[in-house]
């Protein structure tokens, strides 16, 4: 099978999940699914409601799984199709996996039409600390500084 059919088979599996989700009222009109090697290893849909977990959208869902079946952190070699632009959360999340690539079917102006608007967060990231609507507060900086003291001279430690 070439590589457009491949890529539409898979996008469409992440189209059907973000239908399933709606339709099962589990949660929000999202689906994502995982390749690696040209085989699905994970594949999820948004169970924000369903499971009372705001993080629980369908592309860290799918890299959750992912990296349970892989028995790894790192998910470099794997590509994401979405059935819609990645929000903020998930984009961090993303490069946080080393994913290679991301396929999306939905744009962030469409999800924000039906109500999925992430604007207001890209436009708190751009703000400096003391602007942001979300208080953010620096407490014990010399306490906390050990663990990364301790960090640097971990000989042992498994670096990501």
């Amino acid at each position: 099978m070439n590589n457009n059919k491949l890529n539409s088979q898979w996008m469409g599996e992440a189209i059907a999940l973000s239908e399933e989700s709606v339709r099962s009222g589990k949660g929000g009109p999202f689906g994502a699914v995982i390749v690696k090697e040209g085989k699905i290893i994970a594949k999820a849909h948004n169970q924000v409601t369903s499971t009372n977990d705001p993080t629980a959208h369908a592309e860290i869902v799918a890299i959750r799984k992912a990296c349970q079946v892989l028995q790894t952190f790192n998910l470099k070699g794997c590509e994401l199709y979405t059935s819609c632009e990645p929000c903020p959360m998930c984009l961090g999340a993303i490069y946080w996996a080393r994913l290679d690539k991301v396929y999306y079917a939905n744009t962030k102006a469409d999800a924000a039409q039906i109500g999925f608007d992430d604007r207001f967060i890209y436009d708190e990231l751009k703000l400096p600390l003391a602007q942001r609507h979300l208080p953010m507060i620096q407490l014990m900086p010399t306490e906390a500084a050990i663990a990364f003291q301790e960090w640097v001279e971990k000989s042992d430690k498994v670096e990501y």
